[in-house]
């Protein structure tokens, strides 16, 4: 705990990636419980210190989601992802900044200010979970927890250099409760640096009755699908498409197979399948703030307008086509062990730009058109391994995303793992702050 809040002094001040941090002496008291703990009593996180993302309620903790709407709320209760964390042993410090409930991939909120990328301080650190990433990135923790809808978790570990699990949807305790059960697009996961601590929080983040157990032997030879940029569908920026493929030569040199794979859906479909959903969860959401909307950010009114928009017939045939793409994938996961796509189309950009407004001089329409290349994966609710990429000419990080079908989370896990024993990306970082 000392070396943690040593480390967070030194750190935090440049990046502003921990917020609502807990008093140093009560925290000091907390571990030096933790120390007279017996073994029998220790769970597998024992003595952790541990930020929660500010999505996430944590008893005690100014818990904020980034909004004015909640700038002063202090949970009496924690939400059912803390509550695993405290019961595996974790000791829960603070939080790790977010955008403002969590809409965007760029972390900044009228409450905490903005988190800046520790390779490129003028520049995004990604998001929702980018000051988990940056927190992980910059050694102030261990452990982080993301949560990924559209990439939240996927493109700040791209940004950052670190590893992120969007898991199977429904693995993670908590998410088979309220509406999140009909609308199986985002879950929460498990951030670090190297995939075993990926698979060491996940097992304390499932379900009591549930254990992923040791990571198997990846299946040799494996076959990997590479799906660069869905046939021109998905405007990329230089070099983004070359790294990752260049990453992909890792997996050749270690036996597998590498295939480029031709676009296997329409992008336009299913990109107005996930915009029209994506609103009506979203939406649903934040419709009990509709008197107060001019305190929600343009974007969250935005979701929440088209989300009041939606007829049921509307969402009745965006799920088709939804189902449409998961017949397809499925085809793909039965030739394919995993897919592979970039986890960003652009390079961390300006931290002062709230979103970029065109990739490669095209247009983007939208506020996230930006991170169309997270939909498949979204979509579906699938499992995917966000793992670094390396560092392009200006020295900011890349990462691609690894995807296979629901449930294939171990699977996954351990390609992943062969990846970074031969590369070690986040130990090979430049010196950080």
């Amino acid at each position: 705990m000392r070396a943690t809040l040593d480390r967070i002094a030194q750190a935090n001040l440049s990046c502003n990636a921990i917020v609502a941090l807990r008093d140093y002496e009560e925290l000091m008291a907390e571990a030096c419980a933790a120390d007279a703990l017996p073994p029998e009593r220790r769970g597998a996180l024992h003595g952790l210190p541990i930020a929660v993302k500010d999505l996430v309620n944590v008893a005690g903790i100014l818990s904020s989601q980034g909004s004015p709407l909640f700038a002063d709320h202090i949970p009496e209760a924690d939400d059912v992802l803390a509550a695993r964390m405290r019961a595996a042993g974790a000791m829960l410090i603070g939080k790790t900044n977010t955008p403002e409930f969590g809409l965007g991939s760029h972390t900044f909120n009228p409450v905490h200010g903005a988190t800046t990328n520790p390779y490129g301080p003028d520049h995004t650190c990604g998001g929702s979970s980018g000051g988990a990433a940056v927190a992980l990135a910059t050694g102030m923790v261990a452990l982080a927890d993301g949560s990924d809808m559209m990439g939240s978790l996927r493109n700040p570990a791209a940004w950052n250099n670190v590893y992120g699990l969007r898991p199977s949807w429904g693995l993670l305790a908590g998410e088979e409760i309220g509406a999140s059960a009909l609308q199986q697009m985002s879950t929460l996961g498990p951030m670090a640096r190297n995939p075993r601590d990926l698979a060491l929080f996940l097992d304390a983040l499932m379900r009591p009755e549930q254990a992923l157990g040791p990571l198997p032997a990846p299946k040799t030879p494996a076959r990997i699908g590479w799906l660069g940029d869905w046939g021109g569908a998905f405007p990329m920026e230089p070099g983004i498409l070359e790294i990752c493929r260049e990453a992909l030569t890792v997996y050749e040199d270690l036996g597998c197979v590498v295939e480029d794979v031709p676009p296997p859906f329409d992008a336009d479909a299913m990109w107005q399948s996930w915009v029209d959903l994506r609103a009506w969860q979203v939406g649903s959401g934040l419709r009990d703030f509709q008197d107060r909307r001019h305190l929600l950010k343009d974007t969250a009114q935005w979701e929440l307008d088209r989300s009041l928009s939606l007829s049921a017939m509307r969402v009745h045939d965006m799920g088709l086509i939804r189902a449409e793409w998961f017949k397809a994938a499925s085809d793909l996961f039965s030739r394919y062990d995993a897919l592979v796509l970039p986890s960003a189309q652009v390079w961390p950009f300006p931290v002062d730009l709230d979103w970029p407004a065109e990739i490669a001089g095209q247009g983007m329409d939208t506020y996230h058109r930006w991170m169309q290349v997270m939909v498949p994966v979204s979509l579906l609710g699938l499992p995917a391994v966000a793992v670094p990429a390396g560092f392009g000419a200006a020295g900011l990080p890349m990462g691609m995303q690894i995807f296979g079908p629901r449930g294939g989370d171990s699977a996954l896990l351990a390609l992943a793992q062969t990846y970074h024993e031969a590369t070690d990306w986040p130990g090979r970082r430049p010196a950080l702050p």
